[in-house]
Order: C-alpha cells, then sequence, then structure tokens
C-alpha cells in the first residue's frame, strides 16, 4: 500500500494531487471545539487527556478532509518531563518560573516521554486507527531556542530582552539550557514517531528575532541535533521545520537538511523555492528539498473568489513536486470555517 499522499509529497515524490492541511487546524476557529472547551476549560486538560486530544485533533480532519491529521498539543507539553512545569494563563498564554542561574539549569533532566508523557503515544495511537491510511497524521515539537525563550523570559516576550542578555553575558549558561532542551526533544520526537506519528514539524517560532549570527549560534545547531536524531534512527519520516517571520533565514533554515522549509506568508513561492534550493546547494545537501505553505491566514477573511485566485497562484509557483499546502501561519481564531473549508476544497480540486 502507498504512503500517505502528503508523506510522499514531503519527500519529494511525483503525487496525483497537492496535500493540505492547516497549521493550527484544530481549535479556536472551530465551534465544535469552542463547545468542547465548556466541558474541558484548561488547555492542558483538552491536549492531556488522551480522548478529548483526539477528539479535538479530529474535528478539522473530519470537517474539512484535510490530508494531514496533526495532533492536538503544546510545544511545551514535554516540559515538566524535564523537570520544568508550565501553565497555561487563557490571558497571558505559557507561564513557567524563569530560569536564569546554574542552580535552576542542573535541576533539569532528560525525559522519558513514555512516563512524562504517555497520552502523547496514546493520542498519537488512536489518531492512527481513527483517520485510516489515506491521511497523515502528524507530531512535532517545538525548537531548543524557542523553548529556552519561555523558560528564559518566563512568559510570552515582545521583545525577548532576557534571553538576548543571556546570549550576550552568559552564553554557557544559554547553551547549557539549549543542550539539555535539544537532547529531551530529540527522544520526544522519537516517541512521538513510535507511536504513530509519521511527519515531525519542527517549530522554532521566536528564532526569527535572532541576527543571522545569533541564528547560527543559538538556533541551527541545535534544530540540526533534534534533526539528525530522528534522520539517524527514521530516515524514512520527513521533517518540517517552520519559524515565523523567517524571510531571512530561508536558507539557513534549508541548510540544516531538513525535508520541508515552511515559509511564511511574506515570501513569494517561487522565489522561496529557488532559496531553498541555494541553501541546500550551499550546504552541500542532495537533491531540491521540499516546501509547505504559505497562504496569508489573513486571506481566509476575504471572498472565497480571492481566496481560490491566491491558492491557486501558490500551487502553481510551487510546481506539482514536493510541495504541502498550508497557510504561512496558523489559521486565525475569528477564521469562518465556510472559508476555512473553501480553501482546503480548493486545493484539493487543484490539478497541475
Amino acid at each position: 500500500t502507498l504512503d500517505p499522499l502528503l508523506i510522499r509529497a514531503a519527500r519529494g515524490e511525483e503525487t496525483e494531487r497537492t496535500p493540505v492541511w492547516m497549521m493550527r487546524q484544530a481549535g479556536r476557529h472551530i465551534k465544535e471545539y469552542r463547545d468542547l472547551c465548556k466541558k474541558w476549560p484548561t488547555f492542558r486538560q483538552r491536549s492531556e487527556i488522551p480522548e478529548v486530544a483526539v477528539e479535538v485533533s479530529l474535528q478539522p480532519w473530519r470537517n474539512y478532509k484535510t490530508d494531514g491529521c496533526i495532533l492536538f498539543s503544546d510545544i511545551l507539553t514535554p516540559l515538566p518531563g524535564m523537570g520544568v512545569e508550565f501553565d497555561i494563563d487563557d490571558k497571558v498564554g505559557p507561564v513557567v518560573t524563569p530560569m536564569r542561574d546554574w542552580d535552576a539549569v542542573n535541576k533539569m533532566h532528560l525525559i522519558d516521554p513514555s512516563a512524562a508523557a504517555p497520552f502523547t503515544g496514546e493520542a498519537l495511537r488512536i489518531l492512527r486507527e481513527e483517520v485510516g491510511p489515506e491521511t497523515a497524521v502528524l507530531g512535532f515539537v517545538g525548537c531548543p531556542y524557542t523553548l529556552a525563550t519561555y523558560l528564559v523570559e518566563g512568559k510570552t516576550s515582545k521583545e525577548y530582552l532576557e534571553i538576548k542578555k543571556m546570549a550576550f553575558t552568559e552564553p554557557d549558561l544559554l547553551h547549557a539550557i539549549l543542550k539539555n532542551l535539544a537532547d529531551s526533544i530529540g527522544e520526544y520526537a522519537l516517541f512521538q514517531i513510535e507511536s504513530g506519528a509519521q511527519l515531525i514539524q519542527i517549530f522554532d517560532s521566536w528564532a526569527g528575532h535572532l541576527s543571522a549570527r545569533d541564528y547560527d549560534t543559538f538556533a541551527a545547531p541545535y534544530q540540526k541535533m533534534i534533526l539528525d536524531k530522528i534522520k539517524e534512527k527514521y530516515p524514512e519520516v520527513p521533517t518540517v521545520i517552520y519559524i515565523k517571520h523567517s524571510g531571512a533565514l530561508i536558507e539557513r533554515m534549508a541548510g540544516t537538511g531538513v525535508d520541508v522549509v515552511s515559509l511564511d506568508w511574506t515570501v513569494d513561492m517561487a522565489e522561496g523555492r529557488e532559496r531553498i534550493d541555494a541553501g541546500r546547494a550551499a550546504a552541500g545537501i542532495e537533491g531540491p528539498g521540499g516546501v509547505q505553505g504559505n497562504l496569508d491566514p489573513g486571506l481566509l477573511f476575504g471572498s472565497q473568489e480571492t481566496i481560490k485566485e491566491r491558492t491557486e497562484e501558490i500551487l502553481r509557483k510551487a510546481g506539482s513536486k514536493g510541495h504541502v499546502m498550508n497557510l504561512g501561519h496558523g489559521i486565525e481564531a475569528a477564521t469562518s470555517e465556510e472559508n476555512a473549508k473553501f480553501f482546503i476544497d480548493t486545493v484539493r480540486n487543484f490539478r497541475h
């Protein structure tokens, strides 16, 4: 039997059509999800009770027939398994006790994923059974630099001054945090694959705030540790990287050896493909890399005529091989389900 369409496309194989899913497809834009929140009021309940996480993950797949079904979870979910507690406040977002000295860092330990996040494994196993062989079950992890921003800042930040201060005054301390995170996140990614994830997307959301030199020092090497760990053990499982505001970093992202670079909406798709190829070539990596994205999520607030025109323009520019259609960032909570479905249908109906 053939692997799911999305997996074949992510590997760069010829496919009968371009696959599609949406970042953040499970969640607030869907009425069923908002109703479910009344019964399960906290994010951690919704993401850490397997049957609830499964139901939330399945909603967009059932409603829109997306080619990928991504596990409903959070990049912070594995942190308690490393000795770092967190909470998610509905107003503020994630809250962590700030980690700013060696004492705090030395309390971190390597994760044992099946003990720390058994619900992740359970949810992935159930999803594989529920969606059947045509649909890809997608796992994901946060990258060390982005996770470190939460650990060092203590919450979401606008300017990231605490982590930058650490980078420029105590780089060894930051590198120790990043290395601990990379070791554990690599294990957590393997655990997701062993539980049924057929692709892993790595998110380094806040690495787009770094200068090129600091990206090469504090972000890329730790992304690569995770990617290398996956490639070494499961070379057939495709990997995707996404960074918000990453227009300046595309060549560097491609140079990590990741299979697919997910572009944000600020980059022209045709130029993005050229830059991914250039980044791979400069790093001595064979073959063209895959691409994911990159419709502006704001376009889903436009007319259906505009959604169709812009979606098909991206599909044409990306070409028929090695493209997974997606948004250039997560779907906005206020998006209508009708327009979300129209976007998915547009891609499913398009032929090169």
